[in-house]
């Protein structure tokens, strides 16, 4: 039975796949919401304090749109805040003066209010704007047309978000310490997975169970979203760099990290491939070399080391020449022509590439560090 037969047997109990699939979304959830709590505490002071200076400060009896233009303007990430904020103000700005001449001009209704929009777009993409630009020039147009069609009022939309993208500048660049430490942490998740994935799959080949090997199989298809979680917390991390001058001198870290991703990933789908191939030469009752389940568990505890030394901040030299060692190993262990020992003993080597690019090799000098196999 070919290897796709795996798939089909994993599946015979959609039940517990869906309970398992909505356990790991209620928790995937909370943490996305732990992780945007204090974005979201930010929006909402920033919005407090916009309506208070534009209502206590200026006196505006309903200044709506200040709070409007800075939770805006903060977006829903760090990145791009300051090019939000000038879309904001200048799209209230196109569509305020657009509708205020127009109003003047042609009164109010439906018509004219149809036309008013038409043209603020209009003026909006020939200034070549951005989606939020346009958006808030057709928006203001429709404020300035319905809301408050008397002209000497349409000044106060415009202070009102004057005062909102000031607010939101002021706080793009109050930005804690926890994105610029988020991908380090999250890069550490990743590789304790693969180790933890390693030294199941080691166990499943000394034992040939294969209700183990499905349940480990199953386990690691759960992963990507480890890496696309790696991959936002990377990206946060560059854009907070970018939107807050007080936290430059964690550039060089962070991009760093941002780097690593790509081989991190790359680590995580050749370990999916290993387990898989595991799962089939289980399935098949092919026995796979005890010395290949040893290569395993040995590559999982320096795994392990390497996610430690991760969650401190470091790489110490002393995880690659364990790296190196293990890579060595697989030239010493016996051969044989089963396709799924071929397949686990090349995939154990891969994986040895990645995490020596993780360390600090790119991937040539990680290539060549991996000595050749014996005939």
């Amino acid at each position: 039975m070919s290897s796709g037969s795996i798939v089909c047997v994993s599946q015979l109990s959609p039940f517990n796949g869906a309970w398992d699939k909505g356990r790991t979304s209620v928790r995937y959830r909370v943490a996305r919401l732990r992780a945007k709590g204090w974005h979201i505490g930010q929006c909402a002071v920033a919005a407090a304090v916009a309506w208070f200076i534009a209502k206590d400060g200026l006196g505006h009896s309903t200044p709506f749109f200040a709070p409007i233009a800075a939770v805006l303007s903060l977006g829903t990430s760090y990145g791009q805040r300051l090019r939000r904020v000038a879309e904001v103000t200048v799209g209230v700005a196109v569509g305020v003066l657009i509708a205020d001449l127009l109003v003047i001009q042609l009164g109010t209704g439906w018509w004219q209010l149809g036309l008013i929009v038409a043209l603020a777009m209009s003026a909006a993409f020939l200034l070549d704007a951005g989606a939020l630009f346009v958006t808030q020039a057709a928006v203001q147009s429709i404020v300035v047309t319905t809301l408050i069609p008397e002209p000497d009022q349409a000044l106060v939309r415009w202070t009102d978000a004057l005062i909102g993208g000031a607010v939101a500048i002021v706080a793009a660049t109050v930005v804690p310490r926890a994105p610029l430490r988020r991908p380090r942490e999250q890069a550490a998740v990743v590789i304790r997975k693969i180790a933890s994935l390693l030294r199941a799959a080691a166990e499943s080949g000394v034992d040939g169970d294969m209700e183990r090997a499905l349940d480990v199989l199953s386990n690691a298809r759960s992963t990507e979203e480890l890496v696309r979680e790696l991959q936002a917390a990377a990206d946060e991390g560059l854009s907070v760099l970018a939107s807050s001058p007080f936290r430059r001198r964690h550039k060089d870290p962070v991009r760093r990290m941002a780097e690593l991703v790509e081989p991190m990933d790359r680590a995580m789908r050749n370990t999916r491939v290993l387990v898989r191939r595991v799962a089939v030469a289980n399935y098949h009752r092919e026995p796979l070399p005890r010395s290949y389940s040893r290569l395993c568990a040995e590559l999982a505890d320096t795994t392990d080391e390497m996610a430690a030394a991760l969650e401190r901040d470091e790489m110490p030299a002393e995880i690659r020449e364990a790296l190196l060692r293990i890579a060595a190993g697989t030239t010493q262990v016996e051969r044989t022509r089963g396709l799924s020992a071929g397949v686990v003993l090349a995939q154990i080597r891969s994986i040895i590439v990645d995490l020596l690019q993780i360390t600090g090799l790119d991937v040539i000098a990680a290539t060549d560090a991996m000595p050749p196999l014996r005939e």
